[in-house]
């Protein structure tokens, strides 16, 4: 049987992730013994998110860049 690839999660599953982490630490309820596993899950969900914020940055710049190649030129409608 196929091993089956755990899925990436979306922004907002992860950044909800990172709350529930940060909340269970705050209010104390970690164990010191499970401490360190959710600081390394909280880090790489931080990385995580920062990645995915990276890549709709460079979306939205591109889409934003082909629009202004794509409008009319307003100089050449002057009489």
């Amino acid at each position: 049987m196929a091993a089956k690839e755990k899925k990436e999660p979306s922004y907002t599953e992860a950044a909800d992730r990172l709350e529930e982490i940060l909340t269970k630490i705050e209010e104390g309820q970690v164990d010191i013994d499970e401490l360190s596993g959710l600081v390394e899950e909280a880090a790489g969900l931080v990385q995580l998110c920062r990645d995915k914020i990276h890549a709709a940055e460079i979306k939205v710049k591109k889409i934003t860049e082909k629009l202004e190649r794509d409008a009319p030129d307003d100089d050449s409608e002057s009489p």
